[in-house]
C-alpha cells in the first residue's frame, strides 16, 4: 500500500467505530475514494474491524455497488432490456464503445468511464435509457452520446487525476 493510499484508508477508518456494523459504510467510502475495493485495503479493513476476510469479501461481492476491479469515475449503464433494445439501445451502446475507444464494455484506460450493460432500469416508457452515475438519461440516441459524454468528461488534466488516485 502506498503512503498516500495508507493515509486515505486511515482517514476513512478513523471516521467509523471498529465494529462489524461499520463494514458497509467503510466499503462505500473506500469505493468512492478509489473507485474500487483494492485487495490490500480489504485486508486492512478485515484486521481493523476484526471481521474475517472471507466475510469482508462476501459483502464486497454481494452488492453490485462494489467492485473488486477498478471502475471509472463515471459508470455508464446502458439498458438492453426489451423496450430499450427494440428502440435502439444496441446502437447507443456501440456509439459509447466507439467514442470511448473500448472494444467491449469495460473501463477506459484513463479510468474516467466504465461502460456496463444492464437488463432493465425500470424506465421502459423512456427507452432507450442510459444511467450515468445516479443520473437517468431518457430517449437517448447515438447522436446524443457525444454530448452526454462531454457533460461528464474530466475538467482536470489526466496527469492531475492520476496523481489524485495514486
Amino acid at each position: 500500500m502506498t503512503h498516500v493510499e495508507s493515509e486515505r484508508v486511515e482517514t476513512i477508518l478513523g471516521q467509523f467505530a471498529d465494529t462489524r456494523q461499520s463494514l458497509i459504510p467503510i466499503l462505500q467510502q473506500v469505493q468512492a475514494t478509489f473507485y474500487y475495493l483494492p485487495q490490500n485495503v480489504l485486508r486492512e479493513i478485515s484486521q481493523r474491524l476484526h471481521v474475517p476476510l472471507p466475510d469482508v469479501y462476501h459483502v464486497a461481492t454481494f452488492y453490485n455497488c462494489f467492485s473488486l476491479e477498478p471502475v471509472g469515475k463515471h459508470v455508464i449503464q446502458v439498458c438492453l432490456g426489451t423496450a430499450c433494445h427494440v428502440r435502439g439501445a444496441p446502437r447507443v451502446l456501440d456509439r459509447f464503445l466507439l467514442d470511448l475507444k473500448l472494444p467491449t464494455p469495460g473501463t477506459t484506460k484513463d479510468c474516467q468511464f466504465t461502460v456496463r450493460t444492464v437488463r432493465c432500469v425500470g424506465c421502459c416508457g423512456l427507452s432507450p435509457v442510459v444511467r450515468v452515475d445516479d443520473n437517468t438519461h431518457p430517449h437517448l440516441t447515438k447522436a446524443k452520446v457525444r454530448g452526454l459524454l462531454k457533460k461528464y468528461e474530466a475538467k482536470v488534466p489526466a496527469e492531475a487525476e492520476e496523481a489524485v488516485r495514486d
